[in-house]
């Protein structure tokens, strides 16, 4: 009987043995919520995990490592050496549970934790330990330590919705883990033990008790001293659980809702300037009205790539109807398309910017624009009207230049103007007659900005930098004087001076203000107003967004200097040998001054316009407003398809350098 008795025994043994060794490790992906990341990694905003969690991915790499060591002393410091289970650890709770009738410690492993919380075995259970037991073995015989550890890092309830100690870092510190105090890491090892009973915001004195027992048990087992002990158990335990940080809510959410399935979106905005802006452009809405809003746009136009992005003053706050994107809503521009107009009739002659012009009243065939004081300044340098905004020069300029070419110009850089129904470009164009959103006008000012080739900015850290089109919005020459003239304004109210390039402008009715504004580097966009289009008293581009716009730059620190204007290129004279003029080339078509009727080919796009040239010597090189549009080696013909209507400037040098131009109005 003895031998039967015994041989029982081994057979109940080798089959508990067998059964606890026979378990199947449960698998470590879990979803984890979806991270919109800055320049330098730091996060911007987080979505949580389809069930609300807020359980954000975490590794040992990105941990202090003096918590990573209290963790271990504290909840299972034989971790690098046992099996998933330590033995010692298991003998002392069984006796404490033969003994006392109950479990006093549970004796388990970080890996028996994992295992636990990948099951939700419940905690107290004789059963639940050995489910555990055995879920921690096939755990340790698949996966390496430094994963197992990962995932119990990611998994560990923090009260509430919190999982992983990234999330409970953020929510009762407001910070990152990479660097904790004594008594923040020490608080972040007890909660996880019952997360819930010890939730800082709700049982603060319970939170204070845990903490300063794992603080105690560390003294114990000679990781702290008794100062450092005393000191970390003198700091408050925090009361408020923080909101994780939601920074570029607009733009960050735009990409979530584009890609849902993307884990990560590495942005080139720098998280630090973003977090300084945010409050900035806060108090400047509060100031301005309860239901006042900003939208805010910085980049490095030289680096080409998009700085800081801001939608809304308070994206979650319902009165200010927070959650508009304002840098895509479409509003009137007011005056900002006025530095446009000046460079596009500085590129073909219509203006000079050492020239004069006349501000009186005028009627253009019923528009009769009037300046915002009411008042005229008669006749005024060219530079000085665009510095201080005067309407009649404006629409004047652009009545030379035609509403059509500034369509197309705006078109070169994927702006699509939004008339009223039924409406026609008109003159109305330079006084903000038109639709515009931030983000387009932005893309205006970057081209200035940038020598008058369109700029196509990255939002993507590590995107490739898309082509821009190859035809500039104007001639880099008109671009840089224009730059210049707006860099010597005097301020506008507390705007930037010299130095920085700026125009602000404001819509009928107070509707809108505006400031945009670039150095040699930098650019900044600033939107003001009420999100529903109400007006709002005395709001105006120098009074309400000037101001933001200052404070953006010096925000930015030191800056570039903008590109020296250069004279324009134009083509060389007619050269002269002893006094007697040479035969140089003639044009013989299109005539000077003439009107050209261009009409549509089959397609729909503009039909072509054949130049022809008289006398001269071939080869001929044409050009449009400054610009080559092609070479004739031997014919004097050349085709050429214009881009928009408009008076044009046509020039052809033939091969001793001899010129001849002409002005001609397309239609």
């Amino acid at each position: 009987m003895r031998r039967w008795g015994i041989a029982a025994g081994l057979a109940l043994l080798l089959g508990g043995l067998s059964w606890l060794l026979g378990g199947t490790a449960p698998g470590l992906e879990v979803p984890v919520a979806v991270e919109v990341l800055d320049r330098d990694e730091r996060l911007l905003r987080a979505f949580p995990v389809e069930d609300g969690r807020w359980r954000l991915a975490t590794s040992t790499a990105a941990l202090d490592p003096d918590y990573l060591a209290l963790l271990l002393t504290i909840e299972d410091r034989r971790f690098d050496r046992h099996p998933g289970v330590d033995p010692r650890a298991l003998v002392r709770a069984a006796w404490q549970w033969a003994t006392r009738g109950r479990i006093v410690s549970g004796g388990s492993t970080l890996t028996m934790q994992l295992a636990r919380l990948r099951a939700g075995h419940p905690t107290r259970t004789p059963a639940a330990k050995l489910a555990q037991i055995r879920a921690a073995l096939a755990l340790e015989r698949v996966y390496p330590k430094s994963r197992i550890l990962d995932a119990y890092l990611t998994l560990a309830p923090f009260g509430g919705n919190l999982e992983g100690v990234r999330a409970g870092a953020l929510a009762w510190f407001g910070k990152e883990p990479r660097r904790l105090d004594l008594a923040e890491a020490a608080l972040l090892v007890a909660l996880p033990q019952a997360p819930e009973a010890r939730r800082p915001d709700r049982h603060p004195e319970a939170a204070r008790r845990a903490r300063d027992r794992v603080l105690a048990l560390a003294e114990a087992a000679g990781l702290i001293d008794a100062r450092a002990r005393a000191r970390a158990a003198a700091t408050p335990v925090p009361r408020v659980r923080r909101a994780l940080p939601a920074r570029a809510a607009h733009l960050a959410a735009r990409l979530h809702r584009a890609e849902p399935a993307r884990a990560s979106h590495h942005l080139t905005l720098d998280g630090a300037l973003q977090a300084r802006l945010e409050p900035l452009a806060l108090a400047r809405a509060r100031a301005l009205g309860p239901r006042v809003s900003v939208a805010l746009l910085v980049a490095d136009h030289r680096a080409g790539t998009l700085l800081a992005h801001l939608g809304a003053a308070a994206p979650f706050d319902q009165g200010r109807c927070g959650w508009i994107d304002m840098t895509r809503a479409v509003r009137s521009p007011g005056s900002t398309l006025k530095p446009l107009i000046y460079a596009l009739a500085f590129e073909v002659g219509v203006a000079d910017p050492a020239g004069w012009i006349e501000d009186r009243a005028r009627d253009f065939h019923g528009y009769a624009p009037r300046n915002l004081d009411r008042d005229y300044q008669g006749r005024v340098p060219v530079a000085r009207a665009l510095q201080r905004s005067l309407n009649v020069p404006a629409v004047t300029l652009l009545e030379g230049v035609g509403p059509q070419r500034l369509l197309g110009r705006l078109h070169r850089v994927g702006v699509a103007l939004r008339l009223p129904p039924g409406a026609r470009p008109g003159l109305a164009l330079a006084l903000g007659g038109v639709g515009l959103s931030l983000e387009e006008l932005f893309a205006v000012y970057g081209a200035l900005a940038n020598d008058g080739r369109p700029l196509t900015l990255r939002h993507r850290r590590g995107a490739a930098p898309a082509m821009p089109p190859a035809t500039p919005l104007v001639a880099a020459g008109s671009a840089r004087r224009v730059g210049a003239i707006l860099a010597a304004a005097p301020p506008a109210g507390t705007a930037p001076g010299r130095g920085i390039a700026h125009k602000t402008g404001t819509s009928y009715g107070h509707r809108d203000a505006w400031a945009l504004g670039y150095d040699g580097r930098h650019l900044v966009g600033v939107w003001v107003g009420r999100a529903d289009g109400a007006p709002v008293p005395g709001l105006t581009g120098a009074g309400a967004a000037a101001p933001l716009l200052r404070d953006v730059f010096a925000r930015l620190g030191p800056g570039s200097p903008l590109p020296v204007p250069v004279p324009a290129r134009a083509p060389a004279p007619a050269l002269t040998l002893a006094g007697v003029p040479r035969a140089g080339p003639h044009i013989a078509y299109p005539p000077a001054g003439s009107r050209v009727a261009l009409g549509l080919a089959g397609d729909g796009a503009a039909a072509l316009l054949r130049l022809r040239v008289r006398e001269g010597r071939a080869p001929f090189q044409w050009f449009a407003d400054g610009v080559p549009i092609g070479r004739a080696p031997v014919a004097r013909t050349l085709d050429w398809w214009p881009h928009e209507p408009g008076y044009v400037d046509l020039a052809v040098v033939d091969a001793r350098g001899e010129s001849d131009r002409v002005r001609v109005w397309l239609e």
